[in-house]
C-alpha cells in the first residue's frame, strides 16, 4: 500500500514517456529514411535476415511483423508497463494452493515476457534504416524461443504457418499472464488500502504511512476514475492479434438454440478450395457461412424423447414407487426443457442414446470481437490416402478487407504477405512488406512548401527590393494598416520598379503592384473607380508586367519535376527473400496469387488518411 501513490504517479508519467519512446521507435524511420528526403540520391533499402540453416520460414514471418505497426506499439507499451511497475511484481507468483509447483518456473517466465522483450529487440533492428547494405541474423530471437519452449525450433517440418502460430500464442499467453500478475497486485494494494483505512478510522491516528485518498470532492481527493482508467488502457491495449468467435447451432427440427460458444483465436485459417482460381472472400465464406449437419443428436429434442418415453412407461406401470419415480423424473425433465436443456441431469435413467431422435442442425459462425491486427493463413494442403500435394490455386485478395456485418463494418488495409514457390515439401519462402510510415510521422505534403521555397529561390525577381527611406517631414510620411504598406510623396520617387505580389482571393491568383496612384494608372488605363489605391481593392491588370511560375506547372527540372516521378508512399513496398531486397509496388503484392500463404491485415484507424 505504501507505493499506491508513487504507482499513479508513474502511470500518469506513462503516458508522456510511452509517447517519447513512440517517437525514439518510429522517429528514426522518418528522420534518416531518406525516403522524405529530397537530395538523397542513394538507393534505399532495409535491412536483411542472413539464412545459414533453412530458415527461410523463421525470416519471412519476421519481416512481415515488423511492418506492423500495432504490434509495435503494442510491444512498447507493454515493456515500458513492466519496467513502471516493476519486476517484483511480475516475479510474484500466486499461492501454492492455486499453482503447483511444476508450474511455477513456466509462470514466473510468462509474467516477465521473455519472448515479447526478444521480439522487441528483433523488430527495432529490423526497423532501421541502413545506410549501406545490411545483413543481421535472427539468431538471438531464436534462442529466446527456444529458451522459452525448452526445445529446439526444427529446420525440417519448415511451416511458417506453424512458426507464426507458435510466436503468437507465446505472445498472447504473456500478455495475459502479466495481465493477472497487475491484477493481483492491485488487489492486494486495495485490500491493504482499505485495511489501513479502517485502522486510521477506528484508532484515530495522527500520523500514517500510507496515505490512503478518495474523490470526496476535496483538493486532497483522488478521483476513483484514475483505476477505471487503468482497467480501460489493459482492454485497449491488449494483444493485438487476438480476437473471438463465436459459434451457434440452431436445432431445425425443434429450433431450440444453443448457448454460444466462444473461442479466442490468435491468426484464422482459410481452406482454399480444390478449383483454378477463388477469392479471398470465397475462403471466408467458407468458414463464417452457415453450415448443415445432419444426423446430429440435439439436447432438447433428446430430453423430449425421453419424456415420452417416461411417459408412456408411467402409463403401464401398476406399482406406487414406481409411478412416484417416474413422476419425478418427468417433472425433472420438463424443467430442464423449460429452463436449460443443455444441463446435465443426475439420477435420471435416459432411453438407450441410439433410440435418441436425430436431427439436422444449423452452424454459425462470426467474429464478435476484431483484432487490431488479423493473421489469415491460407491452408494450401491437400491430403489423400496415400500421398499430401499443395493446392496451386489462384486466391485474390483485395487491399482492403472489410469484414463484419453491414452495420458493423470493420476495414482492414494490407500490410505484409509471405509467399511460398515449390511444392508441397519443398520450396522458398519470401515476403512482402509495405513501407508504411505512421502519422505523426507521416507527412504527405511534406514536399509542396519544400518546392515552393526552392522555386521561389531557384527563379528570383529581375527587380530589387525596394529601399524604403523614412523621412519626418508631412511630405514623406510612412504608414502601415494591417499588412499593407502605403507610401506617399517624396518616398515613392526614391523606390525602384514596382515588385509584384502574389494575391490570392478565392480560387483566383493576381499580381498586384504596391505602388503609388499614379503608377497603376499607368499600367492599367481605367476610371478612379475601378483603379483603388489601397489592397482592399479588386484591381488586377490584364498583362502583368513580371510573373512568378507556379512550381507545378511551370518549374519544368529541379526538385518539383523529381517530385511528380515519386511514387506515392503507400504504394512502395519491399520484396524480401532473406537477404535480398528490391523495392516493389502494390499491384506486384496483388499479382502474388498462386504464392501468397500468409496476408496481414491492419484494423484502419478513422483518422488514417495520413497513415
Amino acid at each position: 500500500m505504501q507505493e499506491k501513490p508513487t504507482t499513479v504517479a508513474a502511470y500518469a508519467a506513462g503516458a508522456s514517456l510511452a509517447a517519447v519512446a513512440l517517437f525514439y521507435v518510429f522517429g528514426p524511420n522518418y528522420t534518416i529514411d531518406g525516403d522524405e528526403s529530397n537530395d538523397s540520391n542513394r538507393k534505399k533499402s532495409i535491412v536483411g535476415l542472413s539464412n545459414l540453416a533453412n530458415d527461410c520460414f523463421i525470416n519471412s514471418v519476421l519481416q512481415a511483423l515488423a511492418g506492423l505497426g500495432d504490434l509495435r506499439v503494442y510491444l512498447i507499451r507493454e515493456l515500458h508497463r513492466r519496467q513502471l511497475d516493476g519486476p517484483e511484481i511480475y516475479h510474484t507468483l500466486p499461492s501454492e494452493d492455486e499453482l503447483s509447483l511444476a508450474r511455477s518456473d513456466k509462470l514466473r517466465e510468462l509474467q516477465q515476457g521473455i519472448t515479447t522483450r526478444a521480439l522487441k529487440e528483433m523488430l527495432d533492428r529490423l526497423n532501421e534504416r541502413p545506410i549501406y547494405k545490411k545483413t543481421i541474423s535472427a539468431r538471438d530471437f531464436i534462442q529466446a524461443l527456444e529458451y522459452a519452449f525448452r526445445t529446439r525450433i526444427s529446420r525440417n517440418q519448415q511451416d511458417a504457418q506453424e512458426f507464426l502460430q507458435i510466436v503468437l500464442e507465446r505472445l498472447c499467453d504473456e500478455y495475459h499472464a502479466g495481465a493477472r500478475a497487475r491484477q493481483r497486485a492491485l488487489g492486494a494494494i486495495d485490500a491493504a488500502g482499505s485495511s489501513t483505512a479502517g485502522e486510521e478510522g477506528s484508532a484515530q491516528e495522527s500520523s500514517s504511512e500510507v496515505e490512503v485518498r478518495i474523490d470526496d470532492g476535496s483538493t486532497n481527493g483522488l478521483p476513483a476514475i484514475i483505476d477505471t482508467k487503468l482497467k480501460e488502457i489493459d482492454q485497449e491495449s491488449g494483444f493485438p492479434f487476438e480476437g473471438k468467435m463465436e459459434s451457434q447451432i440452431e436445432c431445425q427440427f425443434c429450433h431450440y438454440q444453443y448457448k454460444p460458444n466462444q473461442t479466442a483465436f490468435v491468426n484464422l485459417t482459410l481452406q482454399v478450395p480444390q478449383k483454378s482460381s477463388t477469392t479471398l472472400n470465397s475462403c471466408f465464406d467458407g468458414l463464417l457461412k452457415t453450415e448443415y449437419i445432419e444426423d446430429f443428436r440435439c439436447d432438447r429434442c433428446r430430453l423430449q424423447h425421453a419424456v415420452d418415453a417416461k411417459t408412456t412407461e408411467l402409463a403401464r406401470t401398476r406399482t406406487q414407487g414406481d409411478r412416484d419415480r417416474l413422476e419425478q423424473e418427468i417433472s425433472r425433465l420438463r424443467e430442464a426443457l423449460e429452463t436449460d436443456p443443455e444441463a446435465e441431469l443426475e439420477g435420471i435413467v435416459f432411453p438407450p442414446s441410439e433410440t435418441a431422435p436425430k436431427r439436422r442442425i444449423a452452424r454459425h459462425m462470426r467474429i464478435t470481437a476484431f483484432p487490431k491486427v488479423i493473421a489469415i493463413h491460407l491452408s494450401r494442403s491437400i491430403f489423400d490416402q496415400s500421398s499430401s500435394s499443395k493446392n496451386a490455386a489462384k486466391v485474390s485478395f483485395p487491399e482492403r478487407l472489410p469484414l463484419g456485418s453491414i452495420l458493423s463494418q470493420k476495414w482492414y488495409k494490407l500490410l505484409a504477405i509471405v509467399c511460398h514457390k515449390g511444392s508441397h515439401h519443398s520450396g522458398h519462402y519470401e515476403s512482402f512488406r509495405r513501407n508504411h510510415i505512421y502519422p505523426p510521422f507521416s507527412t504527405p505534403e511534406v514536399f509542396s512548401s519544400y518546392a515552393q521555397s526552392r522555386t521561389a529561390s531557384q527563379n528570383p525577381s529581375a527587380a530589387p527590393s525596394p529601399r524604403i527611406v523614412p523621412h519626418s517631414s508631412p511630405d514623406g510620411s510612412i504608414s502601415r494598416a494591417g499588412s499593407s504598406t502605403s507610401l506617399s510623396g517624396a518616398s515613392a520617387t526614391q523606390l525602384s520598379p514596382p515588385q509584384p505580389r502574389l494575391t490570392t482571393s478565392g480560387s483566383r491568383r493576381s499580381f498586384q503592384s504596391t505602388t503609388s496612384r499614379s503608377s497603376k494608372q499607368k499600367l492599367s488605363p481605367t476610371s478612379d473607380n475601378n483603379s483603388p489605391t489601397t489592397d482592399q481593392g479588386r484591381w488586377s491588370p490584364s498583362r502583368p508586367s513580371h510573373s512568378i511560375p507556379r512550381p507545378s506547372q511551370d518549374a519544368p527540372t529541379g526538385v518539383s519535376s523529381r517530385l511528380r516521378r515519386r511514387r506515392k508512399p503507400n504504394d512502395r513496398w519491399w520484396r524480401i527473400s532473406d537477404e535480398k531486397i528490391k523495392e516493389c509496388k502494390t499491384s506486384d503484392v496483388l499479382g502474388m496469387q498462386r504464392e501468397v500463404y500468409l496476408l496481414f491485415y491492419e484494423l484502419e484507424k478513422p483518422d488514417a488518411s495520413g497513415a
